[in-house]
């Protein structure tokens, strides 16, 4: 936080802030997450599977079927290097789970 009284200057800073502070669930870490997905996995599973956060190290993949699971999970070492650039923050691990119809 910035400023001479120790406020935050805007509210993004604020939220921010507190998003960092969350410590089961790192909403920035998921932004970014959603951020690179196109990039790292192919166009059909980016359209079709969506990553909802990362928890102890488990990035949870919403899927729409038992295919788009097994793909997920046969490409988790190629996503999890994909997100090797996020560092210690990154997941070690992928789980899916099939959202609803």
């Amino acid at each position: 936080m910035k400023g001479h009284d120790d406020q935050p200057e805007g509210l993004a800073e604020l939220l921010n802030a507190v998003a960092g502070r969350l410590r089961k669930v790192d909403l920035r870490l998921i932004d970014e997450i959603r951020e690179m997905w196109p990039h790292i996995v192919e166009p059909v599973i980016a359209q079709h599977c969506r990553p909802e956060f990362v928890k102890n190290g488990v990035l949870l993949v919403s899927v729409p079927s038992g295919a788009f699971a097994q793909r997920v999970t046969s490409l988790a070492p190629t996503i999890l290097a994909g997100f090797a650039t996020l560092g210690e923050r990154a997941p070690n691990a992928v789980r899916t789970v099939l959202k609803d119809p």
